[in-house]
Order: C-alpha cells, then sequence, then structure tokens
C-alpha cells in the first residue's frame, strides 16, 4: 500500500521535461544562465505558500548556529535547501520522493554554485537513509499532506536529527470544518490527500520524541496567497514565464481557487510548528 501511495505521488508531481522548461522560462524572463542565482529561482523553485518571504519567515525562527547541517524532507526542486545555503550559511541536505524534482534540483544548483553546500537523493522520507542523529536540524515544507503515515514520517525525523535539534514544520493543515475540494496543489483526488488537524500534529510529534515550541496559524496569508495568484493566472497578458504554474498546468487557476474556498469555510488552514528534538 506504502508504495502504491508513492508511486502514486510521484505520478501527480513529475512534469515532463522540466528541467529544460524552467531554463527556458529563465531566458525569456531575460536572465542569463551562466549567472543564476537562487533568488532568480524563486518564483518558480518554492513551490510553496508565500514562496521566498515565507521561507524566510519560516527560516528565520529556527535560530540555528552558522554551519549547521539541515535536512530538507521533501525538497522538491530545492529552493528551501538552496536557501539554507545561500542566505543562512547553513549546509543542506534534501531528500524528495520525485527523481525529476531532484534531477531538476541539482541541476539548478550546480548552476548557482551552491554544490559544496547542498544535495540532493532521491528517496521516501518514511525510510530516510541516514544513520542516527545525523542532522542538526530538519524542515518539511508542504510535504506531509501527501503521506498518509504520519506516525513513520515523524519517527524518521526524529531518529535522524541530533538530540536538541529543531524541527520546522510547514504544512497546509485539516481545520475544523469537514470537506475537500479537488484538485489542489498536491493531489488530484483523495487518494494521496492525507491532512492532519494542529492539534493531531502537536500530538504525533510529541509521541515523535519532539516538543512543540511554537504553533503559528497562517490561514490569512495563505488566503492573500492564493488571490494573488489567482489574480496573476487570470491576467489578460497570461502569467510570467517563470513560476509555479509550470509544475501545475492547466489546472493551476482551479487550484488556487478551491483553496480560496477552503480556506474560506476553515476547511483547511495553514501552519507553521516549531518543535525541538527531546534528549
Amino acid at each position: 500500500m506504502v508504495q502504491e501511495r508513492e508511486t502514486a505521488v510521484v505520478d501527480h508531481y513529475n512534469v515532463n521535461s522540466l528541467g529544460e522548461r524552467i531554463l527556458d522560462a529563465l531566458q525569456r524572463s531575460g536572465l542569463e544562465l551562466d549567472t543564476l542565482t537562487p533568488i532568480d529561482l524563486a518564483p518558480v523553485d518554492e513551490f510553496h505558500m508565500g514562496g521566498r518571504a515565507a521561507t524566510a519567515h519560516v527560516i528565520g525562527m529556527m535560530d540555528l548556529p552558522v554551519g549547521a547541517h539541515v535536512l530538507d524532507v521533501g525538497s522538491g526542486l530545492g529552493g528551501v535547501a538552496r536557501y539554507l545555503a545561500a542566505e543562512c550559511g547553513y549546509l543542506a541536505t534534501g531528500i524528495d520522493l520525485t527523481p525529476e524534482f531532484v534531477r531538476v534540483a541539482q541541476m539548478l544548483t550546480e548552476r548557482t554554485g551552491l554544490t559544496d553546500h547542498v544535495d540532493f537523493r532521491a528517496g521516501s522520507a518514511l525510510d530516510l537513509p541516514w544513520p542516527m542523529a545525523s542532522f542538526d536540524a530538519a524542515v518539511t515544507f508542504h510535504v506531509a499532506m501527501n503521506i498518509a503515515d504520519r506516525p513513520r514520517l515523524y519517527a524518521e525525523v526524529a531518529r535522524v536529527v541530533r538530540p536538541g535539534g529543531v524541527f520546522a514544520i510547514y504544512d497546509v493543515m485539516k481545520g475544523p470544518n469537514e470537506g475537500m475540494l479537488f484538485p489542489v496543489s498536491w493531489a488530484e483526488t483523495a487518494e494521496t490527500s492525507f491532512l492532519a488537524t494542529p492539534a493531531a500534529m502537536g500530538k504525533l510529534l510529541d509521541e515523535a520524541g519532539f516538543e512543540v515550541t511554537h504553533e503559528e496559524d497562517r490561514r490569512e496569508f495563505a488566503l492573500e496567497h492564493h488571490r494573488t495568484r489567482l489574480a496573476t493566472i487570470s491576467a489578460a497578458d497570461g502569467p510570467p514565464p517563470l513560476g509555479i504554474h509550470l509544475l501545475q498546468g492547466e489546472t493551476a487557476g482551479i487550484k488556487s481557487r478551491n483553496m480560496i474556498k477552503m480556506l474560506e469555510a476553515d476547511q483547511i488552514t495553514l501552519g507553521v510548528i516549531i518543535a525541538r528534538r527531546q534528549d
């Protein structure tokens, strides 16, 4: 069952020739491919609500020392990992289930000159390929929505993070009211969508060996993000060449409209959780 679900998730995110499409969009945006910086890539590689502003907000709460080694679970195209290296002075390692995302993440990292500070590998968040206490901290940005086995996910993160290490979570969560609309950015149907309430997540983290030190509801921020995004997608002259519509295709507008409806109805919310690995 786990393998079947993971295959369905990979199928959902896979985009043929994604790297080539991104490079073409960068050129059409007037950027030089030989002198790319992480900020140039932010419109497409920070595949979460709020993009780079959200990345800076969440990472800023982790308070890690320069040189810390951070694991990005579900690293996508590598935007968060490159931010950790370029803006914070950390070492970053990313793991993602989708091989095409990993290939593109590696290519973009090479083009931004960060290969000495950032690395990626393809693999499952439910079976992390590192020994105990390998990392000083970990992050997940919009990942757990696709994972049914939350206890195993958080247990794996706890295993590879050293005691006292910080774990930052930025995820879509289940709201107080019932109901879901599809498609959304992480799933076309309920088959690969597994939301949990903030309270349930707190309990799961406690059982995995984490102590929650900070929680934040970002519902209003999420609404603003999707209203702005929908306006951009629906503009008369179309969206700009570079953006996460390259990952979502023709249903990008439908997905944002569904998100707005569910956020307004309190069926979902957007949350930040900062937790510390207990000794």
